[in-house]
């Protein structure tokens, strides 16, 4: 019995799953109508989109706007919608569709899935979600393929508009463009660049803040938790906005020809994109390096916890930014907001971002072995993108080699389903110690 429970762990269903969606992402690109040739993508290529598409990275081999046809594209536009709210919430969805009972082993894949605190309310939680979605999905669709109107037939602006407005909400980051363009024709628009951001935003800072946002004018408090993601996310933007305006300010192949409206959302929308979208109206490979290390930094953070972002979220961030600052103050707890951070959490933090650092760690050193020849703030920026789910790129990526595409694709599906899930996924069981050992010294620093 209880080798049985510990196959149907909840880690272990949300890591099958995603493969299983995956494979099939996979084979319907290699169909040939799913691509304009008519020839179907060889199998590795089709591999990395479908896990790019499913785990809301971005990275791209091929361009998706000149290569697939519009099934291809619809394939992968469905890959971005069920990675980026998870394959739970859609079965929950077909469930309350069909007039099922949500059972407990559901309910405790839903709190995994979510990450959320305890299967109370995770149902109805679950509900809200996919009417946020829908209704922030629907309104961005709207604004997009009202300004694309006036560049192209008012069918496709719609169809472009829907493609953009999900793929960015779920922080995704594909485009349909054409020839990895991106929005780099629309970095002085104030629509598509604003519009764009929110969206980011929006599916980045986690569905868990928006039913709290929701309920305020019932609860009229907000949590702790909120209220963190809230400044953080506010700081990293406004932070990153102000350095890449300097950074950028005087770069001829950027900001420089810009008019000062222009040059504020070019900085605005890179200084969002990175958490985790992948979007881009500036070109990449362009940008200074004070700039691309910036972005590398923004995008191992990442967005926040129950999102549709990848990254170690803004609360690790902040956890450990807590921890220091109480240490450097001589304080033992770690206080945000007149709350204080259960030790536990500060534990946990440190080991998110230590997982996420080796993993950064490992993929850099082994494809600076498969990619010689490649600049290694190329390689690094490529592992960092793929390990946050971002899907910004110097141009790497279309360029890996087969062994390269293996290992990207690895890092995209550690960093959408989580170092510590993926642990867990696999460890024969977990157990609290019997006994504790007596407490020795250690010097640090």
């Amino acid at each position: 019995m209880n080798k049985k429970k510990r196959l149907l762990d909840p880690p272990k269903v949300l890591v099958l799953g995603f493969s299983t969606i995956i494979l099939i992402g996979a084979i319907l690109l290699t169909l040939p109508i799913a691509t304009i040739n008519q020839e179907g993508l060889p199998f590795l290529d089709a591999l990395f989109t479908a896990t790019s598409a499913t785990c809301v990275t971005g990275l791209v081999v091929v361009d998706t706007g000149t290569t697939f046809t519009t099934f291809g594209q619809i394939v992968i536009l469905l890959l971005i919608q069920v990675g980026g709210l998870g394959f739970m919430t859609f079965a929950t969805l077909f469930a309350f569709l069909l007039g099922k009972r949500i059972s407990l082993k559901e309910r405790l894949l839903l709190q995994e899935s979510l990450n959320y605190i305890s299967i109370q309310g995770v149902v109805r939680l679950t509900k809200r979600i996919i009417i946020f979605s829908a209704v922030i999905e629907l309104l961005g669709a709207i604004l997009l393929s009202i300004r694309f109107s006036f560049d192209m037939p008012i069918e496709k602006a719609i169809y472009f508009g829907i493609f953009h407005s999900i793929s960015n909400f779920n922080n995704a980051g594909f485009d349909i463009m054409g020839e990895f363009r991106s929005f780099t024709a629309y970095v002085s628009d104030p629509i598509v660049s604003l519009t764009v951001c929110t969206l980011i935003i929006l599916g980045g800072i986690g569905f868990i803040i928006m039913n709290e946002v929701y309920e305020y004018r019932e609860t009229r408090r907000l949590s702790m938790h909120t209220k963190v993601v809230f400044w953080t996310t506010a700081a990293l933007v406004v932070i990153g906005t102000s350095l890449i305006f300097l950074f950028e300010f005087n770069n001829g192949k950027t900001l420089q020809p810009l008019p000062f409206h222009g040059k504020f959302l070019g900085s605005l929308f890179q200084a969002v994109t990175p958490r985790t979208a992948g979007s881009n109206t500036l070109n990449i490979p362009d940008l200074t390096q004070p700039t691309l290390y910036l972005i590398i930094l923004l995008m191992f953070i990442g967005a926040s916890p129950g999102s549709t972002g990848g990254g170690i979220k803004t609360t690790t961030f902040a956890t450990l930014l807590g921890a220091v600052w109480s240490q450097v103050r001589g304080k033992e707890d770690v206080i945000f907001f007149r709350e204080r951070i259960v030790y536990s959490t500060i534990y946990k933090a440190l080991t998110v971002t230590l997982s996420g650092l080796f993993l950064v760690v490992i993929i850099t050193m082994l494809l600076t072995i498969t990619e010689q020849g490649k600049d290694f703030l190329m390689i690094l920026f490529e592992s960092t993108s793929a390990f946050a789910t971002v899907g910004l790129s110097m141009g790497l990526t279309p360029d890996l080699s087969s062994i390269g595409k293996v290992l990207i694709s690895i890092t995209m599906f550690a960093g959408r389903v989580g170092p510590l899930t993926i642990a867990y996924a696999v460890a024969m069981r977990r157990k609290q110690d019997a006994f504790r050992y007596p407490k020795g010294k250690i010097m640090i620093g």
